[in-house]
Order: structure tokens, then C-alpha cells, then sequence
């Protein structure tokens, strides 16, 4: 087997790189195809509650808490987090039997995973030491439903409108929308106070303004992480030649 068997498992990770866990557990994932390794069937189903996790993290809004998404129990089981997923993208509010059954597949389907792995799954929970190990269609099986699962909640989700403003997504996944403001949007007056803070004026569509300030330590890290790193190792260097600040001479009387 290869990772080639999981093509929207890998569209998905590589979607959200920026995710550690979901990547560390995307590499144990091709580490255990490549062995042939049961373990592939607890990587398959923690890929597909890491994700629910991400879309719920993404929709899930704190403004209203007496309509949560995120399931109550302190730990949830996996169809918990499955149909939380599915609750937050609103796929529950399509008022159609055939699409509902469908919904319905992919919930049978996740319970399935999920019984697989606690009966297979020789990761998560201890099992009988001399257990005979699974064949390749059983793995193939394990990988095949997580990646439909995945399809599912993905695609879904690239259809929908996350929040603006507490998302984790970068900003090229908003072109439509950065273009419309690029296109109404323009740049006034820039200048540079004395407190070393950037200021930019922006006009706006109804003829009004926005002011921005910005310290530069700000501007580099939200805009280029490795000019902030290269920035700030030549400054803790030029902070090591000039030393200490001598001490005010009247505060040292005092």
C-alpha cells in the first residue's frame, strides 16, 4: 500500500500545513502504510477527529453559547466529533431526503472506523499480546473509509465561509475577497511617528478612513515570519556590543 490510497486525506493535510498535530499525525499515517502496519487504522480514524476538531475550531463561535457546536462531553467519542463537524458546516440544515441519507452513510460509516479501531487498532489501546496481525485489505478498508469521511468533510468545508474574524486560515484562501477590498480600498498617507510606529491611512468606499499603527516588531511578524527571526537575531547581536545602559547619574545620587 502507498499514500496514494488517501488522495483527499493528503489534499486536506496539505490544505492545513500550518496544522502540527494534524501533520505529525499525517506522517505517522505514511510511516505505517509504508511497514504495513496496523497502526495505519488508529492513524486513519485520529486524521478524521483532528479534522472534525479544525472545522469545529473554525465555526464553532463563542458569541453564542446557548447554541454550541462542540460536543459537551468532557471526552467526546469519535461519531461525536464526526456529526459536530457536520453540524457546524450546516450540511444537517439541507432539506433533502436523498442528501440526508447520505449524511446518514457517512455516519454509519464513521461508526464502523471507529469500531474497527477499537477492535484493530493496536495503538491506542492495549491488546492481546499474541494477536495475529490484520491482512492488507482490513488496513485498506480502515484507510479507504476515513478518506471518504474526509472527502465529505472537506469539500464541505472549502464551500463554506469561515469566520473572518477568529480564523486560522492564511490569507491567500480569501483571494475573492482581498481582491474586492484591494479594488475599493486605497492607501491615503503614510508617515512614521515619533514613538517609531508606522501609521497608514486608508480610504475607504464611503469616503471615510482608517488609521492603522503598527510597532515594526508587529509588521514583521505578521507579515514575514523569517524577516522577524533575521531582524531580531541582528538586534539581540547589536544589544550584546553596546551593553548595558549606564545608570542615570541623579536617580544613582538619589
Amino acid at each position: 500500500m502507498s499514500i496514494d490510497l488517501c488522495p483527499s486525506i493528503r489534499e486536506m493535510c496539505g490544505h492545513w500545513r500550518d496544522a502540527t498535530m494534524l501533520q505529525q499525525t499525517f506522517q505517522s499515517l505514511e510511516k505505517a502504510i509504508e511497514e504495513e502496519d496496523d497502526a495505519c487504522i488508529d492513524c486513519s480514524k485520529a486524521i478524521v477527529e483532528v479534522v472534525c476538531q479544525l472545522i469545529i475550531g473554525e465555526f464553532d463561535s463563542p458569541f453564542h453559547p446557548s447554541h454550541p457546536v462542540r460536543p459537551k462531553e468532557s471526552n467526546p467519542h469519535f461519531g461525536a466529533w464526526v456529526s459536530a463537524a457536520v453540524r457546524a458546516l450546516k450540511l444537517g440544515d439541507v432539506r433533502h431526503d436523498r442528501f440526508q441519507k447520505l449524511i446518514s452513510q457517512h455516519h454509519k460509516l464513521t461508526t464502523a472506523l471507529g469500531d474497527m479501531r477499537n477492535e484493530a487498532g493496536p495503538v491506542s489501546h492495549g491488546k492481546d499480546g499474541f494477536l495475529t496481525k490484520l491482512s492488507t485489505h482490513h488496513r485498506r478498508a480502515a484507510i479507504l473509509s476515513a478518506d471518504a469521511i474526509i472527502t465529505f468533510l472537506h469539500q464541505a468545508y472549502l464551500d463554506a465561509d469561515p469566520d473572518l474574524a477568529r480564523t486560522r486560515e492564511p490569507f491567500e484562501r480569501f483571494q475573492v475577497k482581498n481582491s474586492l477590498v484591494d479594488s475599493h480600498v486605497f492607501f491615503l498617507d503614510t508617515q512614521v511617528t515619533e514613538e517609531n510606529m508606522l501609521e497608514v491611512r486608508l480610504g475607504l468606499p464611503s469616503r471615510d478612513e482608517i488609521l492603522i499603527r503598527v510597532e515594526p516588531s508587529r509588521l514583521l511578524f505578521q507579515l514575514d515570519r523569517q524577516a522577524y527571526i533575521d531582524v531580531l537575531d541582528a538586534s539581540e547581536s547589536a544589544d550584546e556590543i553596546s551593553g548595558p545602559e549606564e545608570p542615570d547619574v541623579e536617580e544613582e545620587v538619589a
